[in-house]
Formats: C-alpha cells, sequence, structure tokens
C-alpha cells in the first residue's frame, strides 16, 4: 500500500558547491517532497544563482551572514508548509532515492514522530559513540517539534543534539533506519589542520550544551531500534485487530 504524504525538505548549505547539487538531483525526483527551501547560510560563492537558474520551483532563502546551521534550519521552518520536515544536509555523496522515499512512508505508515536516518557506511570511531545516529543530518521530524526546538537557545553545531534531547524528554516515538549515503568531512572541504579544528569546535560545542550525563543518557538510551519493515509492521497490526466477535459484543445490544 502506498501512503500519501507530503513532505517539506530543508537544505542548509554554505559554499558547498557542486555537491548540494548532487543532493537536488535526488530529491527533486521524489513526489513526495512538495517543497524544497534551500537556505543560503551567508556563501561567498554563486551557489543560489546557480539553484535558481536549475531549479527554478525551488524556495530559496539567502541569509546576509554565515550563522550555522541551526539559524538556517530555523528560517527554513518558518516557510515549510507540510507536517513532515526532511532534513537533509548539503554535503551528502551517493544518495539512494529508493532509501529516502521508504523513509518518508515508514514514519506515516508507522506514526512515528521521527526517524533518523542511520550512516551505516560511516567510519569505525563515529560509530563508536553511536554518532552515526545521534549526530546524523539526516532526519525526518514533526514541524511542531523542530519549531519548539529552535525556539530555545540553539546555535552553531548543536541542532541534532538538541533534537535528540528534546525527544528524549517528551517520549516521543523515534527510530532508524538504515542510510547508505556519505557525507562529505571537513578536512576534504578546507584542508587537514583547518577541517580538524573544525570537527574539535564541533564536538566541544556539542559537549558544552548537552553535557557529558546527557550525552552518555543517548548513547545509551535514544533511539535504540530499527523502524519495522513494512511486512513486519503489517504483521503486527494484524495480530493487534480485533476480531469480528469482539467488536460484535462491544456494539450496543450485546
Amino acid at each position: 500500500m502506498i501512503i500519501n504524504t507530503q513532505v517539506s525538505c530543508i537544505i542548509p548549505f554554505y559554499n558547498e558547491g557542486y555537491r548540494v547539487f548532487q543532493v537536488l538531483e535526488v530529491v527533486t525526483q521524489i513526489k513526495s517532497i512538495t517543497q524544497i527551501i534551500c537556505v543560503d547560510d551567508g556563501s561567498s560563492d554563486n551557489t543560489a544563482t546557480l539553484i535558481r537558474e536549475s531549479w527554478p520551483t525551488i524556495e530559496l532563502i539567502i541569509l546576509p551572514k554565515n550563522k550555522g546551521k541551526a539559524e538556517a534550519i530555523r528560517h527554513g521552518v518558518q516557510k515549510a508548509r507540510n507536517e513532515n520536515i526532511l532534513l537533509m544536509d548539503a554535503d551528502l555523496q551517493s544518495i539512494n532515492k529508493e532509501e529516502v522515499e521508504n523513509a518518508i512512508q515508514a514514519i506515516t505508515r508507522q506514526n512515528l514522530d521521527m526517524l533518523i536516518l542511520r550512516r551505516i557506511n560511516a567510519p569505525w570511531f563515529v560509530k563508536f559513540d553511536r554518532g552515526d545516529i545521534l549526530l546524523s543530518g539526516e532526519r525526518i521530524v514533526k514541524k511542531k517539534d523542530l519549531a519548539k526546538i529552535l525556539d530555545q537557545q540553539v546555535n552553531g553545531y548543536q541542532l541534532e543534539l538538541a533534537i535528540n534531547l528534546y525527544m528524549q524528554k517528551h517520549k516521543r516515538a523515534v527510530r532508524w533506519m538504515p542510510w547508505s549515503a556519505t557525507n562529505t568531512y571537513k578536512s576534504k572541504k578546507i584542508g587537514l589542520v583547518e577541517g580538524y579544528k573544525k570537527e574539535f569546535e564541533m564536538f566541544k560545542d556539542i559537549v558544552l550544551y548537552a553535557g557529558l550525563k546527557n550525552i552518555f543518557k543517548q548513547i545509551t538510551f535514544f533511539a535504540t531500534k530499527e523502524v519495522e519493515s513494512e511486512e513486519k509492521h503489517k504483521k503486527r497490526s494484524l495480530q493487534h485487530k480485533p476480531s469480528f466477535s469482539t467488536i460484535l459484543k462491544q456494539m450496543p445490544g450485546h
């Protein structure tokens, strides 16, 4: 069964050039994604101009200064029209269209509050502390939840941890799904030394924001379950479906 659902996709970018074009080549082909919002976070290159020329239907937001991913997403959420929002990083490689489509179907079919696309091809040191799930930039989340999260003081590299903390605190239904795409590390974008400096800044920012205690809780307890396959979900739904005789007994006069 195909579930009709509409998704807004928000893609923030900063001097990403051709990398964001690779992402757009895929997401523009997915029918369930009825709104694509690209947020230029103060880029100094011509990426925004090229997006406007190649994909005129994409909604483009151009920020005058680079203020970080959280601020870019904050502007995107204000323009989003759909309940489900797909957050997508701009530097992804080898995106599988079918995986995105399956994720969109799954979050609606299984009534989840958030679905994280787990980066299964991430290096071992990312998987060691479950960063392939906890820090994945690709996730589908409800607009109402994301708006509440961004009403708080969330800056820089804190967004994914802030989302996780909110979901964990409010006991939201969260699952993960395998995701074969990979992201481009900062060392490849801006050089080895500057790249590692940025990675360290990101780690420091995350620790200072969430605290070691909350990070440990997330590593141990948060989003530990994979989303059910469609076949398994159908089987479980049938098992919990009341029989005709049970329905009959519940009717007035029986």
